[in-house]
């Protein structure tokens, strides 16, 4: 997943913008970025994790290097509901709760447990490990 989304993703449930990315890993690609102006995103740079109008200075934004990072596994969080969205192999899977997977996504959590804050773990939606019958390491 490019950084540059978080300008434009929003919490499909509750509309919260922005969400809150936690990288696990990224992935650097090696290739040329032409940009028709100095700083690509809108209202918020994902990569500093904070809202265009308020970095300074503004040449801490570096656009070329952030469009070759890619996140490659992650978790986004919308501070509002408190649902979550694993990033796996660089895609967000932000679906609605009811296409949601449970046993992948309590795996997700699972797998990532010493990464993810502990509201997560134990208050996240739709699921969380606290809620499943199943809490062993």
């Amino acid at each position: 997943m490019k950084y540059r989304l978080l300008d434009i993703l929003a919490c499909p449930i509750c509309k919260k913008f922005p969400l809150r990315l936690i990288v696990f890993n990224e992935n650097t690609y090696d290739y040329e970025v032409k940009l028709d102006k100095d700083i690509v995103c809108e209202e918020y740079c994902g990569l500093l994790g904070d809202f265009i109008s308020k970095i300074t200075p503004k040449n801490k934004i570096n656009c070329v290097s952030c469009l070759k990072r890619e996140v490659n596994e992650g978790i986004l969080i919308c501070d509002n509901c408190l649902r979550w969205y694993p990033i796996i192999e660089e895609i967000p899977h932000m679906l609605p709760d009811e296409l949601r997977d449970k046993k992948s996504d309590i795996s997700f959590l699972k797998k990532y447990r010493d990464k993810i804050p502990k509201e997560i773990l134990e208050n996240g939606k739709p699921w969380n490990l606290s809620s499943t019958n199943n809490n062993s390491k």
